[in-house]
């Protein structure tokens, strides 16, 4: 197993997560993102599961890098929309909206939903692209959506999470914290057992 991995990524936030928990593992590849690459054209994320847009980000890239390559693709799914934002979880409020145009159309959608009927859960889809294989790794966690934002770290829709057992959002804690929890952290623990399978 190669262990230099291109994360293929440009969203600076999401790529110091997932160093974060790196970090904190046994198996810690050298990273590289898609800024040490700048030919390299963004991949069209048009798939209709976190799964296939992991995947084609994935292998797009390794192609491109002739290096492994990690794709996320994550988002929220609120039970009480039938499962949206899902995969439009990033242009929720449309192509170009930020995290707060995002977090104000959810807020927006669920203003007649009682608070014991806001469940949700973050997903997030880990596609390692490596010569000629792909492999993929799941991570969920439950939760709810508050009925105001709160909180200023982290970023997306932490501000209105409220993981499972918790009373403080994901924007709320610290880095440690969420990512000691985090869908994001789950799905890196499994890539992280097979890696060290891999060096066996």
């Amino acid at each position: 197993m190669n262990m230099n991995i291109v994360l293929a990524s440009k969203n600076r936030k999401k790529i110091e997560e997932i160093k974060k928990i790196f970090a904190v593992m046994d198996t810690v590849p050298v990273i590289y993102s898609l800024d040490d690459f700048p030919a390299m054209d963004d991949v069209v994320e048009d798939g209709d599961t976190f799964e296939a847009n992991a995947i084609k980000k994935a292998k797009e890239v390794a192609g491109h890098t002739g290096m492994s390559a990690l794709a996320d693709d994550s988002g929220l799914e609120v039970d009480a929309l039938d499962g949206d934002p899902g995969v439009y979880s990033a242009r929720y409020a449309g192509e170009d909206a930020d995290d707060e145009a995002n977090n104000e159309k959810l807020l927006r959608a669920l203003k007649d939903v009682p608070e014991d009927k806001r469940g949700a859960q973050f997903v997030c889809c880990i596609a390692l692209a490596s010569e000629d294989e792909i492999k993929t790794f799941m991570g969920y966690v439950r939760g709810h959506i508050g009925m105001a934002s709160k909180g200023t770290s982290g970023f997306g829709y932490d501000p209105l999470f409220y993981p499972d057992g918790s009373n403080r959002t994901f924007a709320e804690m610290s880095d440690a914290e969420k990512n000691a929890v985090s869908h994001r952290a789950h799905a890196l623990r499994e890539l992280q057992k097979y890696l060290l399978n891999e060096k066996k």
